[in-house]
């Protein structure tokens, strides 16, 4: 494990907050539908898909970069999530909303800086 957090390792946790995003959008998608068993819907399944994808990579994030700064980076994901929320499917995102999701933005700024 290294003590600081490279480009790389920084590429693959923006990968797994991604694929995190990804698959809440998707979970989203399938929770609309009016089928019986959601558990076999396309958008769920690939939900599923996408955290199998996140679990290898980011048990690969764990190995090499502290938790310390890994998990609170992940926070990052509530940033993403409100935007593509508030894109793809016309959420409306607050002011308070808005102000939590910056202050949670920058905490992650501050973990991001003291990993480098």
């Amino acid at each position: 494990m290294t003590d600081g957090l490279s480009n790389t390792m920084l590429a693959l946790i923006l990968f797994c907050v991604l694929t995190e995003a990804g698959r809440e959008v998707c979970f989203k998608l399938a929770s609309a539908s009016d089928r019986r068993n959601i558990y076999l819907h396309p958008w769920t399944l690939t939900g599923a898909v996408f955290w199998g994808v996140e679990l290898v990579a980011w048990t690969y994030v764990l190995a090499h970069v502290p938790l310390s700064i890994a998990f609170p980076l992940m926070a990052s994901s509530y940033a993403v999530i409100t935007i593509f929320s508030a894109i793809l499917f016309r959420e409306t995102v607050g002011l308070r909303h808005s102000i939590g999701v910056a202050l949670i933005s920058g905490g992650v700024i501050c973990v991001g800086v003291s990993g480098l």
